[in-house]
């Protein structure tokens, strides 16, 4: 079993306040895309959400497991170990991403999960790159959630996967969606527009 985690618990500042996972990307917004291209190799896929909970709350996907970061202040690692807390106990890994990275095809999802499923014991990561550029959405094993959940508050998520490098599983995808992060107006206008 391979958990999903989409982090929307952030304050879209760089957005006017308006938030992303509400933004639409092909007729869904962000996180209802999300959760149904994640829930085809996911269970179960949790939504983290913080600030403007109230209003993305309505929006996710029935099926999707909500939890509330108590602390969304604190950033995204404080928003990923809120996911983490409730994984299931028989979840193997976990594939995580960002409500702003809403582009992955579900063709490159699937990828991603059978990769994970069919590596080397040693392998605690596996990333999605395209044309050399590491994307989203990442896998993680088991002993990654202990990682994550141990980092203090001032420590960011990318030192665990620094400290996994070695350890880490590259997947070709030919997917420039992977690459996608609308964290300001102009971005979202080019996803629009359908310019990565």
């Amino acid at each position: 079993m391979i958990a999903g985690v989409i982090l929307a618990a952030g304050a879209s500042s760089r957005m006017g306040g308006h938030p992303k996972a509400l933004l639409e990307y092909h007729g869904e917004t962000f996180v209802a895309r999300l959760v149904r291209v994640l829930s085809a190799v996911c269970d179960p896929v949790i939504v983290v959400l913080g600030y403007h909970a109230d209003r993305i709350e309505p929006v996710v996907p029935p099926g999707a497991k909500v939890v509330t970061n108590p602390s969304p202040e604190h950033g995204q690692l404080s928003s990923l170990q809120t996911g983490l807390a409730v994984l299931p106990e028989q979840a193997e890994g976990f594939m995580f991403v960002p409500v702003d990275c809403p582009a992955a095809e579900p063709e490159t999802i699937a990828s991603v999960a059978a990769a994970f499923r069919s590596r080397d014991p040693r392998i605690q990561l596996v990333v999605p790159q395209y044309h050399g550029k590491h994307g989203h959405p990442v896998c993680a094993s088991r002993e990654i959630v202990r990682e994550m959940l141990a980092l203090p508050a001032t420590a960011q998520a990318r030192d665990v996967v620094h400290a996994h490098i070695a350890n880490t599983l590259y997947v070709d995808v030919d997917d420039p969606g992977i690459l996608t992060d609308i964290d300001n107006l102009e971005r979202y206008k080019n996803l629009e527009k359908g310019v990565q």
